[in-house]
């Protein structure tokens, strides 16, 4: 989210980290606290996760404050004391954070950020954090899957109109271009994010003629150094043969037709009518574009079928991640006041300790192991991922450009093997944990059993 749609967004939470909070506030439990955030196993068909979501994260915990109208609805509810209301007004986020970069490939069970503050801020953060990382995440991956299907044809996101909301069509559109796409038709993203904004015409454009050459001349006319023709409202190769006439009159006038758009029918079929009618007439360099229900497996099926499409826009399927709508992500303490602390709960067990991701290549620079281990470890000959962000309450990593973070995901995307990319999903990339980690894990495990299970077992 945008750094101008922070403001109010305090109280964005859930009841229960209040009441927490409360309680924190009445034991004066003000000790800091690490809190890891993670991905505990794969949406179907995945093996990998790509970062998105920091930046807008950094933003809100820098600005964070409760603002007046939020204590006066709080103190409406009749559940907090008058005491923690006023020291709610002052309270500002002053911890620390680690994180992946943005762009950045991670897996299950690496902490994609560890948010170390007194545990009051970090427990009211939680819910914007997990919500703010997963939909991000989850689209950026979405969005590498439809690039690694399109191979070198450029993707536009086209999801807005059918996102969960606008905020939610924001962070599509920016976690689409971190994942590979080339911009979005989401306009007020194209403001907030300087993406690079792409859009043709409706049906309901050509409708609004007489005739539907006359459509075509009239956007021509209106868009002479951008002209992208829309050309199935009433039969395809009809529209097709129509603009290749107003290709014609444009080329005397020193004018180049760019594309046209094909929006519904078989698109295997149609795509290689229409570029055979204009190879043929002598328009060789008129892309086909494509767009209506598209996601990484349609495009590979038309693909292989043999589809002679240039670029995509990607829609609903995107905006939604249909497919797998959401990541299994948690935020758990893993450490209060210096004491290593952890989760057993059947399936849910987390790791104890402020940790570090480190990843290991092989000869040919190719992800080959990740290890988790302690945050105080080092490991030879691996990379260290999760770098200093935010130092009490500061950013230390400024607003990356977009264009940037796509690079980084970029090299980092052909340095992931091959087998981990397929659409199919495979047997995951290895990580595992140090021999410290490990035996950290045992030693708090050991002690949580002896006194919290053994007079009820």
């Amino acid at each position: 989210m945008h750094r101008d749609q922070q403001g109010g967004r305090e109280i964005m939470t859930d009841l229960y980290e209040l009441t927490m909070a409360a309680s924190y506030f009445e034991q004066e439990k003000f000790a800091p606290a690490t809190f890891s955030l993670f991905v505990r196993e794969y949406p179907p068909n995945r093996s990998y996760l790509v970062c998105a979501g920091l930046d807008p994260l950094l933003n809100y915990l820098e600005s964070f404050r409760f603002r007046p109208d939020d204590l006066e609805f709080l103190q409406k509810t009749s559940l907090f004391p008058d005491k923690f209301l006023t020291y709610l007004e002052k309270l500002r986020f002053t911890g620390d954070v680690r994180a992946i970069p943005e762009g950045r490939i991670a897996f299950c069970d690496e902490p994609l950020l560890e948010i170390t503050a007194p545990v009051m801020q970090a427990q009211l953060v939680e819910t914007f954090v997990i919500n703010a990382i997963n939909l991000s995440t989850l689209i950026s991956t979405k969005a590498s899957r439809c690039l690694y299907a399109a191979g070198d044809r450029r993707l536009v996101d086209f999801s807005l109109r059918r996102t969960h909301g606008m905020d939610a069509g924001l962070m599509v559109a920016r976690a689409s271009y971190i994942g590979g796409f080339i911009g979005t038709s989401n306009v007020q993203a194209g403001k907030f994010y300087g993406l690079p904004i792409y859009g043709t015409m409706a049906h309901s454009y050509v409708e609004t003629f007489d005739q539907e050459i006359d459509s075509f001349r009239a956007f021509a006319k209106s868009f002479p150094d951008n002209t992208v023709l829309l050309i199935d409202t009433y039969d395809t190769l009809a529209g097709a043969r129509k603009a290749v006439t107003v290709a014609q009159e444009m080329r005397k006038e020193g004018k180049t037709l760019r594309a046209v758009r094909l929006d519904s029918g078989d698109m295997v079929q149609l795509s290689k009518q229409v570029r055979e009618i204009f190879d043929q007439s002598g328009f060789p360099e008129v892309r086909i574009f494509a767009s209506g229900g598209f996601d990484e497996f349609k495009i590979q099926k038309i693909l292989a079928a043999g589809a002679q499409i240039d670029a995509f826009g990607v829609g609903t399927r995107l905006g939604v991640s249909a497919d797998a709508p959401y990541l299994n992500m948690a935020y758990k303490m893993v450490e209060y006041n210096g004491r290593p602390v952890l989760k057993l709960s059947s399936g849910k067990v987390s790791l104890a300790g402020p940790k570090q991701v480190f990843r290991q290549r092989d000869d040919q620079g190719l992800f080959k192991r990740d290890l988790i281990g302690l945050g105080d470890e080092s490991v030879t000959d691996a990379e260290p991922l999760l770098m200093p962000v935010m130092k009490e309450g500061k950013r230390l990593l400024g607003s990356e450009p977009l264009a940037e973070i796509q690079l980084r995901f970029r090299k980092e995307f052909v340095q992931l093997p091959e087998i981990y990319k397929d659409l199919q999903g495979n047997p995951n990339y290895p990580v595992d944990t140090t021999s410290r980690l490990r035996a950290l894990q045992d030693l708090v495990s050991k002690e949580i059993r002896q006194k919290e299970l053994t007079e009820f077992e």
